[in-house]
């Protein structure tokens, strides 16, 4: 079972190193779209953070033999946000949405904030519930 972990966390850093080049890559060699591509990168950035914070909570659990929720939460939240941003982004930058375009969109600005905002309360809640036990 160790072993599985290991390859995960080898394989999650692997992916996150090659997103992160392609995502630079890309920056860099498009430079005619630049408000576009700044909103790619950061989304490209996120995805990486996302990934590193994956890893580094699976080395957590290895560790300490215990599951991390507040780990899981932050990630969770973490990914909401890059939902979050990208609707936004596309709400701002697309010079004509269709009626059914903006709408989904509106729908995934709605869920991504709901989102967030649930995995914010949990934290909280499991941050009291810490508190509380001290």
């Amino acid at each position: 079972m160790l072993v599985i972990e290991y390859a995960i966390v080898a394989s999650l850093l692997l992916v996150a190193g090659i997103f992160l080049v392609r995502t630079v890559i890309g920056f860099l060699t498009s430079w005619g779209m630049f408000p576009q591509n700044v909103v790619a990168a950061i989304d490209g950035i996120l995805v990486v953070i996302i990934l590193l914070d994956i890893a580094h909570t699976v080395i957590g659990h290895l560790r300490a033999s215990v599951f991390p929720v507040r780990a899981f939460l932050i990630i969770g939240i973490l990914a909401g946000v890059r939902d979050i941003l990208s609707a936004s982004a596309h709400l701002t930058l697309s010079s004509s949405l269709t009626q059914t375009d903006f709408r989904d969109t509106l729908l995934s600005l709605g869920v991504g904030v709901g989102v967030v905002i649930f995995l914010l309360l949990g934290l909280f809640i499991l941050r009291f519930s810490a508190l509380n036990e001290d």
